[in-house]
């Protein structure tokens, strides 16, 4: 079989969602784009049979396997049946929770599904998400003076797929589409421009979008929103705009949303809370 003939196929095996395990498959995949990648998941995994059942499958597959067991019994069936079975796997969760257990001497819960349980971090995320839905395309502009992070951006720099992103690391998020010569509400200069970021794009890009949005929609893609021109001049206006109010701007013509998501929250020295935090009685 030649390389442009080969399939190799990843297993992710989670006792929870498998998403860790399954962002490692597709970080790792995303290196090799001449390649032709499976991914089976098999989650939700809590006994042995059923764990049994899908490391026979992955055997079929000749699979590379990602685990994210915390049982400790099930991780050493893994790895018996892998070494037995000549398969690679992967232990992406215990060496550092192992690691942890020996500097702190103190014995991990060892509960499956344990990053998403209904705790006070899971609800925050909720209300941040909640809040973003609800000062989008700037509805309200109150909401600015709530949020952690207000996004102001010409259509289609992506302030919703971000505000609902960020949101979903517990940030609560505003954003304000800017049109040239349309009234900027007074709240946004009662704002700390700290915690302001101006998206813009290169026009060709914003253009080449926009087009695509009309043909989407069954449109004639030539129009006044696709105006190369007017894009121009839409940019400009939101430039000079993040100029006055001297807030940390990010082109993301060439960015995916996970990276100006991480680059917006470095430059806002912001933290992550989206996953497990030490919770006190102080809210």
């Amino acid at each position: 079989m030649t390389n442009d003939e080969q399939i190799l196929t990843f297993f992710v095996i989670s006792d929870s969602a498998g998403e860790t395990a399954t962002k490692l498959a597709q970080a790792a995949m995303a290196q090799y784009p001449t390649v032709e990648f499976n991914l089976f998941r098999r989650t939700f995994v809590n006994d042995k049979e059923t764990l049994l059942k899908a490391l026979a499958d992955a055997k079929k597959q000749n699979a590379l396997v990602l685990h994210t067991m915390i049982r400790e019994e099930l991780v050493a069936v893994i790895k018996e049946f892998c070494d037995e079975s000549g398969l690679f796997e992967f232990d992406i969760l215990n060496p550092v929770v192992l690691e942890i257990e020996n500097r702190t001497q103190v014995v991990p819960s060892r509960e499956p599904g344990a990053l998403h349980h209904l705790n006070k971090n899971y609800f925050r995320r909720i209300k941040a998400m909640e809040f973003a839905v609800k000062y989008d395309d700037g509805k309200d502009p109150r909401g600015f003076l709530e949020a952690d992070v207000v996004l102001l951006g010409v259509s289609r720099t992506s302030k919703t797929p971000l505000s609902l992103f960020l949101a979903n690391k517990n940030l609560k998020v505003a954003n304000l589409p800017l049109v040239p010569q349309a009234h900027i509400p007074k709240q946004l200069w009662e704002v700390d421009p700290k915690k302001i970021v101006g998206l813009t794009n290169d026009p060709d890009v914003l253009n080449s979008i926009r087009k695509e949005r009309m043909r989407s929609y069954g449109l004639n893609p030539d129009t006044a929103y696709s105006d190369i021109e007017k894009i121009r001049d839409e940019l400009k206006f939101a430039n000079e705009l993040y100029e006055k109010l001297g807030c940390v701007v990010i082109n993301v013509a060439t960015l995916s949303i996970e990276e100006t998501a991480s680059l917006i929250m470095n430059a806002l020295d912001l933290e992550d809370h989206s996953y497990y935090v030490n919770e006190t009685n102080n809210d």
